[in-house]
């Protein structure tokens, strides 16, 4: 079942040009079901580009899922057109009343701040706490998945000495956990960040379990004992060409940049990168979609009813999530 999104939105074009098809929201209305409902909050700068990443994974479901799109108000995007964000993005006073079966909360280059210096702070902390009453399930991305540790748990943050920079494999904690089923033991996960989360504070919170990690970068995907909070330390939404282009353009501005680990053949930036971990990012999110759907009510205002507080009691961070569910 396809995506059902804007004709006019700019992904549209791109993914019905890789044989993705969106469907229109009149023939949307046609289908006698609930379709799947999921916001998007993107902090990224280049908001199409990641649109275009994110419903890529999205529309391999089989599922009919409708898509909204939040931007913050307390911070001005630069990098896409105004145009753009005033047709196909909501301010998040006007989408507080609804709810959602899922929500996605992006990553944001501002990991050099410290959480309460980013200028929409207040703001995302708000977003974070309405997202436990009126969203099942919300997975965060790299520094949103930071940011909502902090938040959540009170999981810090640390600056590393070098940035964690290309594709990492990393290797299951339970390989029969739901969310990755169907996993090889060993995946690779693509990873652009200067900071990392507090591993041994991550152990403290026994409502956390880490599914997959790695001995070198740390942990990878962890998740509450219900799923209803997913954190996604890397990008497996991204493109075979996004970390290039990460690359060389800070290789125009004169930055200092190694080589992404493991990503061009022979470390040779001047090679075509081979794509590694696309069907790990299509089961990943096929995985959770397909466990929103099945756990959701279906009427939907009644999330706020389910909520589990936070810090219940379940196994160690370390320890492996089918404890969670005798």
């Amino acid at each position: 079942m396809p995506i059902n999104i804007p004709n006019d939105l700019p992904a549209k074009d791109i993914l019905e040009s890789e044989k993705i098809f969106a469907i229109a929201a009149s023939d949307a209305s046609r289908q006698d079901i609930r379709p799947l409902r999921l916001i998007i909050l993107n902090l990224m700068p280049k908001k199409i580009e990641t649109e275009t990443q994110i419903l890529r994974l999205i529309s391999k479901s089989p599922l009919q899922v409708v898509i909204d799109f939040l931007m913050v108000r307390s911070h001005e995007s630069k990098n896409t057109s105004s145009d753009h964000l005033l047709k196909f993005y909501e301010f998040f006073d006007q989408v507080k009343d609804r709810y959602y079966d899922g929500m996605i909360i992006t990553g944001a280059p501002v990991e050099h701040l410290a959480y309460e210096d980013v200028d929409y702070w207040q703001e995302l902390t708000e977003i974070m706490d309405w997202s436990r009453s009126h969203v099942y399930s919300t997975l965060h991305i790299c520094w949103g998945a930071q940011a909502a540790l902090y938040h959540h748990y009170h999981i810090p943050k640390r600056l590393l000495p070098e940035k964690v920079f290309g594709i990492y494999p990393q290797r299951l904690c339970d390989e029969y956990d739901f969310l990755t089923n169907g996993f090889d033991e060993i995946h690779d996960t693509p990873h652009s960040r200067h900071t990392a989360i507090d591993e041994e504070a991550l152990r403290q919170v026994r409502q956390l379990a880490v599914l997959s990690r790695s001995d070198t970068i740390g942990s990878n995907i962890i998740v509450t004992k219900d799923y209803r909070q997913i954190f996604l330390m890397g990008h497996f939404e991204y493109g075979k060409e996004t970390l290039a282009q990460e690359y060389w353009r800070d290789v125009r501005l004169g930055k200092p940049i190694q080589i992404p680990y493991r990503y061009f053949p022979d470390d040779d930036p001047n090679k075509e990168p081979i794509l590694t971990w696309r069907s790990h990012a299509n089961l990943l999110y096929r995985n959770w979609l397909n466990y929103v759907y099945q756990m959701t009510p279906y009427a939907i205002e009644t999330i706020e009813l389910i909520q589990e507080p936070i810090g219940t009691s379940g196994k160690d961070a370390h320890g492996y999530a089918h404890a969670f569910r005798k």
